[in-house]
């Protein structure tokens, strides 16, 4: 299994000094995570953007990072704005791998209960996932097609 790290407002930390969130360039969050598990899953960090500043040449990196990846289950932490977007442009490579997406409304910095509750389903999903692209977030599990972010209620639903 792989873990690969795109950014997100699962990673952000608050700068005090320009008084805003920004994603840093590290994979901190998700370590502390894994620290607390017992099996060994490792984890790749590329782009490091909000959602919302990744384009089609990102999610090509990410594609391109999927494809060559020797892992036949990765998870990928994304931001929740566009994360329907990057899965439907890695189903279209249809690669025989089982994908999630997930990621968190609420910084792992701020507070880390959601991101580490969706992380830690994602990995239980995955495991026992079928090939394809799939999204968990907040208790809602499935293919990337029946799960999407309801932006005016600020939560994931079935679709």
């Amino acid at each position: 299994m792989l873990i690969i790290n795109t950014g997100g407002t699962f990673n952000k930390r608050y700068d005090p000094i320009k008084g805003e969130l920004f994603v840093p360039q590290d994979n901190s969050a998700i370590e502390a995570i894994l620290t607390s598990l017992v099996i060994d899953i490792s984890l790749q960090g590329i782009l490091y953007k909000d959602s919302l500043e990744m384009d089609d040449y990102d999610r090509s990196v990410l594609g391109k990072t999927i494809t060559e990846s020797e892992a036949k289950t990765i998870i990928v932490v994304h931001g929740t704005d566009t994360m329907d977007v990057s899965a439907e442009y890695v189903a279209s490579l249809e690669l025989d791998k089982v994908i999630i997406f997930t990621g968190a409304m609420i910084p792992f910095s701020i507070d880390p209960l959601e991101a580490t509750a969706n992380l830690s389903m994602a990995i239980g999903y995955a495991n026992n996932g079928s090939a394809g692209v799939h999204i968990v977030m907040q208790g809602i599990m499935g293919r990337y097609e029946q799960v999407k972010k309801n932006k005016s209620a600020g939560k994931f639903e079935y679709v």
